[in-house]
């Protein structure tokens, strides 16, 4: 399939293996010893940058860093000005983190700017190693596209992380110009942009598949709810006359578990809990849960965010203690490009791997590209469906696999309908 690259037998396959030893090395690039955890423009991104740059340079791009900390390279044919693919992930982690998640998606992009060098194609391709996608330091996401797409809000600035440094401190201990931020945006002369992803989910390797392409990005509700019963001696207090604000919240979290487990697609977590006075001997008086349900379609999303207030409500009363709650994000379903989409499900096709689409439940990047260039996303499998975790993997197979589909995927790109 990929004779007209003149590449030795099993050379993807090697090149697969090649690019996961990269991941590996780049996950040693960590703010703590024996794990990875690299946060926004700490010292740690300044050695992937260095690592990353030396492979853009190899492949003769022009590189580049923006005033939020995105490494940029563009390959531009000689005598080629046609639009930009743009390809791109993140290189922040959360904290103990995997090897794969985001940086796999920049390598494969480098990757994918090589094959397109071996094919002798016509596309000018920009990789994009984005500064920041977690969150994690300063408790907003996406900071990277934010600013290549121009929603960068200028106030976030101010931001503190917990060592109370400012986000536009941060910037300029990097060597960067926060007010260079606008400059960062890309113009109208994109293609679309392609973001290769691990799934971060067991479906496919319950399928048995290599890759996926996304169709969406679910929207997703966050809420805080507040249950409020009364603090009293355990062991004077009959049951019955308990206002147990924890049991009130347990029992309405199992009927929330239970609802979304009859409907597929939807998924509803109460992730974090706080108990007030949390002490063995006292009836807890005051519960915090988190809310966070996601689905791919906005409708059933906040149906369901209804339903499990009104169930909130119910238990509340029955149990005789009060409950509140405030939304705190409500983010619309993403969905991605359809023609660019149907690319690269055609390239799949044509690499000789069933055509699977299926939705992401888990933000990306790409969600934030949708809103400025035509968007789409690549999937491989994650063995175990573990992501977010040291354990995180990808099989040299699912890797070769999206090498391969890049091939025809870069091919259609660079028709003359593309131009």
């Amino acid at each position: 399939m990929t004779d007209s690259i003149s590449l030795e037998p099993n050379a993807l396959r090697l090149r697969a293996a090649d690019a996961i030893a990269e991941c590996r090395l780049i996950a040693t690039m960590s703010e703590e010893t024996g794990r990875t955890t690299r946060r926004y423009l700490t010292q740690p991104v300044a050695e992937v940058h260095a690592r990353l740059r030396a492979r853009m340079e190899a492949l003769g791009m022009a590189v580049t860093v923006d005033a939020v900390g995105n490494l940029r390279g563009v390959w531009r044919p000689a005598g080629v000005s046609g639009k930009l693919l743009v390809l791109g992930s993140h290189i922040d982690t959360v904290p103990d983190a995997g090897a794969f998640d985001g940086v796999l998606g920049v390598v494969l992009g480098l990757e994918w700017v090589r094959l397109a060098q071996e094919l002798g194609l016509d596309r000018p391709i920009e990789v994009i190693a984005f500064s920041e996608e977690e969150g994690v330091r300063y408790g907003v996401p996406f900071l990277g596209s934010r600013a290549v797409t121009g929603t960068f809000d200028l106030s976030m600035l101010a931001y503190e992380d917990a060592e109370g440094v400012r986000m536009d401190t941060a910037i300029r201990a990097f060597g960067l110009d926060p007010a260079g931020i606008s400059a960062a945006r890309i113009d109208d002369e994109v293609l679309g942009f392609v973001e290769i992803h691990i799934e971060q989910g067991p479906i496919l390797e319950a399928e048995g598949l290599s890759l996926a392409v996304v169709e969406g990005i679910a929207g997703q509700s966050r809420l805080g709810f507040r249950f409020t019963g009364h603090a009293n001696h355990a062991g004077t207090t009959p049951m019955h006359l308990r206002r147990d604000a924890l049991a009130a919240a347990a029992e309405w979290m199992l009927a929330v578990e239970t609802a979304a487990r009859e409907v597929e697609g939807l998924v509803a977590t109460a992730g974090k809990i706080l108990v007030e006075p949390n002490a063995t001997n006292v009836i807890p008086g005051v519960v915090e849960v988190s809310l966070d349900v996601r689905h791919i379609e906005n409708r059933v999303r906040s149906q369901f965010v209804k339903e499990f207030q009104r169930t909130a409500s119910t238990i509340a009363h029955k149990r005789g203690v009060e409950v509140e709650w405030v939304e705190k994000m409500e983010q619309e379903t993403v969905p991605m490009d359809r023609v660019l989409s149907d690319d690269l499900l055609a390239a799949v096709a044509a690499a000789g791997f069933p055509e699977r689409k299926m939705p992401s439940g888990a933000g990306h990047d790409a969600m934030v590209m949708a809103a400025r260039a035509p968007a789409a996303m690549l999937f491989l499998r994650s063995p175990g469906g573990i992501s977010h975790h040291p354990d995180e993997s990808v099989l040299e197979e699912d890797v070769e696999a999206a090498l391969t589909a890049g091939v025809f995927f870069l091919r259609r790109m660079s028709g003359p309908m593309k131009l």
